[in-house]
Parts: C-alpha cells; sequence; structure tokens
C-alpha cells in the first residue's frame, strides 16, 4: 500500500504523527544515545520504543511524550546548573524531584541543618533510654538488637546455634605447613574446619563458613585459639575428608587444634529467641567469654 492510501487515522493516531515518524525515530535515537549514562533519564527507554515505532505506527505518539519527557529532564539539569549548582548538585535536585519527593537542598546551611537535627535525634533518643534505665517498673528483659538479628539470620545459622548451646564449644582445626620449613615459617593450608555443619544438621554444608562468619558478625560466637580438653573431638574432626585431603595436599603438615564458642551474649540470644521454654537452662554447658579473638 503506498503512503498516499494510507488512512486519515491508524488506531487513532493522526496523520501528521504519521508523516512524522522518520524524523521522530533520529530524535529518539539520538536522545538515548546521549541520556544513557543519566539514571534519571534511563527510564525513557527510547531504545526500545523505537524499534516499537518500526513495527507499530500507532505508538509514535507515546514516543513523542517519551522524548518530550527527556527533553524536559535533560533541560532542568541544565537550568540547575546556570544558577550556580554544580552537575552532580543538579542531577540529585532533579532525581528527588522525578521521585516525586521534594529535592533536598545540597547547600553547606541546609547540610549543617540536616546534621544538627540528627544529632538533636540522637540525643533524644538516649535521653530516652537513660529514663528508660532509671525506670523500676519497666520490665523489658530482651535485648532489642535481637529483634534485627532474627532477621538477617539464615534458618541455617539458628541450627548452628542452638548446637552450640545444647552440645557446648565445637573443635574445629587449621592446617599449616609443617615439616623443617614449617618451624620457621609456616603456611597455612585449610583453615577453621570443623563439623558443625553435619552435627548441626544444615541443608546447605557449603555454607557453613559464610554461615559463621555472620554469626561472628552478629557477636553471637568468637574463634578461640585454645582447644577444648577431650581430644577425642578433634580425633574425629581430624578423619574427615577435608581435613585428610588438606593434609595430603602438601609434603608436610601440621594441625593447629582450636574451637568455636558462644559468647555470653549468643548465649543469651539462644536461650531467649530459641530455647523452647521447657527446656531446663540448669543442664546446658557453660560457655566463656571471648578472651583470645583472631
Amino acid at each position: 500500500m503506498s503512503d498516499s492510501k494510507l488512512p486519515e487515522r491508524v488506531n487513532g493516531t493522526q496523520p501528521a504523527a504519521m508523516e512524522a515518524i522518520p524524523g521522530l525515530v533520529r530524535l529518539a535515537a539520538t536522545s538515548w544515545l546521549r541520556t544513557t549514562q543519566w539514571s534519571v533519564v534511563a527510564g525513557v527507554k527510547t531504545g526500545r520504543r523505537v524499534l516499537k515505532v518500526a513495527t507499530n505506527p500507532s505508538s509514535a505518539v507515546d514516543l513523542v511524550q517519551s522524548v518530550a519527557t527527556a527533553g524536559t529532564v535533560v533541560s532542568d539539569i541544565a537550568r540547575t546548573v546556570s544558577n550556580g549548582s554544580s552537575l552532580p548538585q543538579a542531577v540529585i535536585q532533579v532525581s528527588a524531584s522525578l521521585g516525586g519527593g521534594p529535592a533536598k537542598s545540597t547547600t553547606p546551611e541546609a547540610i549543617k541543618a540536616r546534621e544538627l537535627s540528627t544529632q538533636q535525634s540522637l540525643r533524644e533518643q538516649g535521653r530516652q533510654l537513660l529514663e528508660k534505665s532509671r525506670d523500676v517498673w519497666n520490665t523489658d528483659q530482651a535485648h532489642p538488637a535481637y529483634e534485627r538479628i532474627l532477621s538477617e539470620m539464615a534458618p541455617d545459622e539458628g541450627r548452628i546455634l542452638m548446637l552450640l548451646l545444647r552440645s557446648g564449644p565445637q573443635p574445629s582445626v587449621d592446617v599449616r605447613t609443617g615439616g623443617a620449613v614449617g618451624m620457621v615459617s609456616s603456611t597455612l593450608v585449610a583453615p577453621g574446619l570443623n563439623m558443625i555443619g553435619p552435627r548441626a544438621g544444615v541443608r546447605y554444608l557449603d555454607q557453613v563458613p559464610s554461615y559463621l562468619n555472620n554469626l561472628f558478625r552478629l557477636g553471637l560466637i568468637w574463634f578461640s585459639r585454645e582447644q577444648l580438653r577431650d581430644p577425642l573431638e578433634y580425633q574425629v574432626v581430624e578423619a574427615q575428608p577435608d581435613v585428610i585431603a588438606a593434609m595430603h595436599s602438601v609434603r608436610a603438615h601440621k594441625v593447629v587444634r582450636r574451637s568455636i564458642h558462644l559468647t555470653p551474649f549468643g548465649e543469651d540470644f539462644c536461650r531467649t529467641c530459641l530455647l523452647d521454654e521447657r527446656t531446663d537452662a540448669a543442664v546446658l554447658p557453660a560457655h566463656h567469654a571471648p578472651q583470645d579473638l583472631d
């Protein structure tokens, strides 16, 4: 069908818009190439719409509106810069306006005022905390951080904590280079090998090192350089395939025995949040405060 035989309206599109399609395609493509580095304009997705216009001319009107929006954003940034703001400040202000919220002023006075407001808010929270500490009728027992900690833990990590609470500190070993050279300069081959994952019944055994790191970050466990009193605990660990593989990976090796404990904070967390109320806490093994963190 020739251009002269096109109907006056195609799916509601005005003839003028149809005639402007080639020019709009060039304009949209140019705008897209120039503005992809701007996160505030990236939502226009002009490139995709150009292809849509090529296959569906009725979308030309929508493309006109999108290009107009992109041009407005660039114009707003240019106007803000011409008023004395730096380019990063202009981008921040225009981005805030696009998000529907008021743009925060980035002048030194405004920044200082916000910092002062934050300090006053922190002091007010501190005052309320001290008032609560003097309130003899206050019956809060659980630490306020427990709720946040629960939201930052994986289910497998809860199993690990319960293992430590019920079974006590767990053995771990480091495999290092040994022999005559190792006496002078020993190299770590495999650190922190343990059986915590199988003993706790975790679902993802390969994630145990990450689980332990997160529990340490939360202040619930600590890694001691001291070994447990019962040497039989280590014989089981040292017979595991990963430990044996680490030993055989070097010509000479030595095994350094260590241990993993609950912190007092972690012990209280387990008793408060994870332990069944019917469990007699008096029969649980003792834990010690951190003394020699690595």
